[in-house]
């Protein structure tokens, strides 16, 4: 669309340095128009506090805050929790609540009749291509406006330097500037010091962590929580059920006092480069262990083997953005197939950093004591089957040994 043409602009509005400039940039560079904030609450906190006062002072017309941590947690985490979904051992804190926030966001800019849709996401970044591939998704004729794409200032120095001539008021300073991405599942921290990979993260400076301790200030014993699935939903701690939400928040508060659920990588961004960053997921790394330790004992070989294949694929579409895809809807089928019987208890030791297996049990193991016993099984296991066995699966192996010989190869 022609900037004259766009009257109304619905904002993906976090509050933060990005989107905090934003709004007064958009009144002065697209003909003084309306634009109506939409904050989507995926579990940010304190965060959110403020953020309407804000809003409206720097020239939003309104702003709608989206209460969408419960829908957040069973319809995007859960599904990469069953999947085992992971890239590059990164847990997608931020790659699938991005495709969460957007759905609202064009639900609400349908609803207002807006021109436009815009979002504070980098050029140089994965969270574009999240938010904007979405809205193609459920709003595909509405225009997207990308400041980043548009704008003149070309780093954070300088969208701070905006702001103070703006009157708009900040929670960073120049000093402790981490680009920090925060949700019920995780916190990330990147940029200062960490774009460096030879820096080691500061996580006994006070502040640094904010949803847990590190390792060496974690508790000197062990916390022990046991976690019930349903057909690969956690459903209950320590015998209490609780709805996802609850869930998550519990074994963060549980996680997070133990020190576990850091990680620190160096990923290999969607657009191309590699970025270093700093992760806390502490409940979901106690889930991610949990559900592993339970399919252990409740899937077969081969079956086991194929759905780490899928771990993988399901990891990266979502990490690049695919969520509402045809490939990920059929893989998400398939890992549903596979959880028929991922119910059971699982045990876990919490300690100093740790997520250690205490004790796994389903009503649908596959794990016959009798079997795998190297005592007397009842004749389940007849030993000398083994040779045969062995014979004709290392028959190739044999043959090739003595064609070998016989051309003199050997």
């Amino acid at each position: 669309m022609n900037k004259k043409d766009i009257k109304k602009v619905v904002l993906a509005y976090s509050g933060g340095l990005d989107t905090s400039i934003i709004i007064p940039w958009l009144k002065e560079n697209y003909n003084n128009c309306e634009v109506i904030a939409v904050s989507g609450d995926v579990g940010q906190g304190t965060e959110l506090d403020g953020l309407e006062e804000k809003a409206l002072a720097t020239g939003a017309s309104k702003l709608y805050v989206l209460d969408l941590k419960q829908e957040y947690v069973e319809e995007y985490i859960w599904p990469c929790l069953k999947a085992g979904a992971e890239y590059e051992q990164y847990l997608l804190g931020t790659s699938h609540a991005r495709p969460c926030i957007a759905k609202g966001l064009a639900e609400i800019a349908i609803k207002e009749g807006a021109d436009a849709i815009c979002h504070g996401c980098t050029g140089k970044g994965n969270d574009q291509v999240r938010f904007e591939l979405t809205l193609k998704a459920f709003a595909p004729e509405m225009a997207i406006i990308a400041p980043w794409r548009e704008w003149d200032i070309k780093s954070r120095e300088e969208e701070i330097e905006y702001a103070e001539a703006h009157n708009i008021p900040l929670k960073i300073n120049r000093e402790t500037n981490y680009s920090k991405d925060k949700n019920v599942w995780h916190l990330s921290h990147e940029g200062l010091d960490l774009e460096d990979p030879a820096n080691e993260p500061l996580y006994n400076k006070e502040g640094f962590l904010e949803m847990g301790v590190s390792p060496e200030q974690a508790p000197d014993v062990p916390t022990y929580v046991n976690i019930h699935f349903e057909k690969g939903v956690p459903t209950a701690i320590d015998g209490k059920e609780m709805n996802g939400l609850e869930i998550v928040e519990k074994l963060n508060e549980l996680g997070g006092a133990n020190g576990v659920g850091l990680l620190d990588i160096v990923e290999n961004r969607l657009v191309g480069m590699k970025s270093r960053g700093v992760y806390e997921t502490p409940g979901g790394a106690i889930l991610y262990k949990a559900h592993e330790l339970l399919e252990m004992i409740t899937l077969d070989r081969e079956t086991s083997h194929y759905k780490k294949l899928v771990a993988q694929k399901f990891g990266e579409l979502v990490y690049n953005g695919l969520w509402f895809t045809p490939l990920r809807e059929a893989l998400s089928a398939f890992v549903d197939e596979t959880q028929k019987t991922v119910t059971g208890d699982v045990k876990v030791k919490l300690y100093k950093g740790n997520i250690i297996n205490a004790g796994v049990t389903s009503p649908y193991t596959l794990y016959d004591e009798n079997v795998a016993s190297f005592g007397d099984d009842g004749g389940a296991y007849d030993q000398k089957d083994s040779a045969g066995f062995i014979n004709l699966f290392g028959l190739s192996i044999k043959v090739k040994a003595l064609l070998d010989k016989q051309r003199g190869e050997n």
